[in-house]
């Protein structure tokens, strides 16, 4: 690697950015542990090419997951996203397996109105807007009716937000209080789906 050292400076800062975060996630959600090591939640630097037309072998960014286990979660958590273009803060459970699908959209179908008591706050709303909709069913999931109430949140195969950060912010001596408030306001949605899934 031509920029070793250079990405090792930008590692190590990453490194203590995300012990700062996680001190702060801890005191507002107990299943974060304070003693999680901030290595365990920073992504490697090498990507996966075995099955990719592009080879390169480095990302460009810095990924951070933070949940009970760190990066390595199948379930709900937070993440932290660094790039020079492109950086943004988000959380809830990515593209889950088939049966914590099943039981995430089964607790909105039973719990319709407290998930979007949730998702609907104006708070919230204003800080994260509406749910990620990248990974969405074009139809009814089986064992739903077509007229559910909450169908268009049935539908989805992903339940994340997501909010962009500008350089400036992450840059700025209160970076680590900022994200920590922005991962403070998914709380109630992570724990949501915890419940799900518990």
């Amino acid at each position: 690697m031509l920029n070793k050292d250079r990405f090792e400076n930008a590692r190590l800062n990453v490194l203590n950015f995300a012990s700062d975060v996680l001190a702060g996630i801890s005191k507002f959600d107990p299943s974060i542990p304070s003693t999680l090591a901030s290595k365990d939640c920073v992504n490697r630097i090498y990507r996966d090419i075995r099955f990719s037309k592009d080879k390169t072998p480095y990302k460009s960014n810095f990924g951070i997951g933070f949940s009970p286990n760190g990066k390595k979660f199948n379930g709900p958590g937070y993440y932290l996203h660094i790039h020079p273009e492109e950086s943004f803060i988000g959380g809830g459970c990515w593209m889950p397996e088939a049966d914590l699908l099943k039981a995430i959209r089964q607790e909105i179908d039973y719990n319709g109105t407290d998930f979007r008591n949730i998702i609907e706050k104006s708070s919230f709303l204003n800080y994260y807007g509406g749910l990620d909709t990248e990974y969405k069913l074009k139809t009814c999931p089986k064992g739903y009716e077509i007229d559910h109430p909450e169908l268009e949140f049935l539908k989805l195969k992903s339940f994340t937000f997501t909010h962009a950060l500008n350089q400036k912010e992450l840059s700025s001596p209160n970076a680590a209080e900022q994200v920590i408030e922005g991962f403070s306001k998914l709380y109630p949605f992570i724990g949501f789906l915890r419940n799900a899934i518990s």
